[in-house]
């Protein structure tokens, strides 16, 4: 699964560590969920689109 976390994260200025503190995860989980490498649990998704200021499907694309 892709997603846009970076991008938007970046667009607002936000560091890595200002996100999971936001969001109660570590440094460790943005980076991975940034990266693909980890598909954060649905209270997750909903809690980062929500602090990122946008929608769960324009967050996360789902790969073919």
């Amino acid at each position: 699964m892709k997603n846009q976390i970076k991008v938007l994260r970046k667009a607002k200025g936000y560091r890595q560590e200002d996100l999971a503190a936001a969001v109660g995860v570590s440094r460790q989980t943005i980076i991975a969920i940034e990266n693909d490498k980890y598909n954060p649990t649905l209270e997750l998704a909903m809690r980062l689109a929500r602090y990122l200021g946008t929608t769960v499907e324009e967050l996360f694309q789902l790969e073919d």
